[in-house]
């Protein structure tokens, strides 16, 4: 039985990763993001390239408490001894409403441009995205923020960088149309989100739908370490995730199901 993978070896005095002599081509001379994207697309990016997808990676690394850092702290405060399960803990929660949104935000603006070809104007792929999705009762992905409304400032931003390191195309303006026409159907100012605007640019980058998230998860995990961090820092008695679990215990009333059977209630 044999194995085989383009990934990695170790020899006595070597190690090659992607084909490269990790201490000589790549200690040093890359960055974490630059090895992500080396990782998926089998070569080291461009000056560009590199710059793009750290910006992107960087915008979404820290968002403060949110439910992946929530559960990286409490997940510490029952083990301690285990960093990398608060850290898995705080990425298990990666899905359509937290990080994983841009995975679908790229799949629909590759899918709706490989249904149709190029020569279709945008306005109409655009519009036929949105009749699309409503038909099958789906939320358009991108869209939306508790806090950030009407604009999301990493939005803006990274399209303007996307513009200057020349990777503002064709996804971006699809992204940007179905921006101004969910914002003309619905007769306000809708939020295109920060999941939004990295599914366009990383689709601008030619970067597969299906490998889009893996970079958000990376990010999220760099971030989780202040989290963790700090829950050392501050100690256990004063962290928040204790205060967080005292506060519940202290104020969660208990039903007593059998009693409240045996009155009749």
């Amino acid at each position: 039985m044999e194995f085989d993978t383009r990934i990695g070896v170790s020899e006595p005095d070597k190690i090659y990763v992607h084909g490269y002599d990790l201490t000589e081509d790549l200690i040093g001379e890359i960055t974490l993001a630059d090895m992500a994207f080396l990782g998926a697309q089998h070569r080291k990016p461009s000056q560009q390239e590199s710059k793009m997808l750290n910006a992107c990676m960087v915008a979404i690394c820290e968002h403060g408490f949110t439910p992946s850092s929530i559960s990286a702290r409490l997940t510490y405060l029952g083990a301690p001894e285990a960093v990398q399960g608060a850290v898995a803990a705080g990425l298990l929660g990666a899905g359509s409403v937290y990080l994983g949104a841009m995975e679908y935000v790229a799949q629909m603006l590759q899918d709706g441009w490989k249904k149709v070809g190029n020569e279709n104007d945008v306005q109409i792929i655009a519009a036929q995205i949105m009749e699309e999705r409503a038909e099958k009762g789906l939320q358009l992905p991108g869209f939306g923020h508790p806090i950030h409304r009407p604009i999301d400032p990493r939005t803006p931003k990274l399209f303007a960088l996307a513009e200057e390191l020349g990777f503002s195309g064709k996804h971006i303006a699809l992204m940007n149309e179905i921006h101004r026409q969910f914002c003309e159907q619905k007769g306000k100012a809708i939020t295109l989100n920060v999941a939004g605007a990295i599914g366009a640019v990383l689709s601008d980058m030619n970067l597969h739908f299906s490998v889009v998230k893996s970079f958000a998860v990376a990010a999220r995990a760099v971030g989780l370490i202040a989290h963790i961090v700090e829950e050392i820092e501050t100690g256990r008695k004063d962290c928040m995730a204790q205060k967080l679990y005292d506060f519940v215990e202290e104020n969660t009333n208990y039903t007593n199901t059998k009693s409240a059977r045996d009155k009749g209630e």
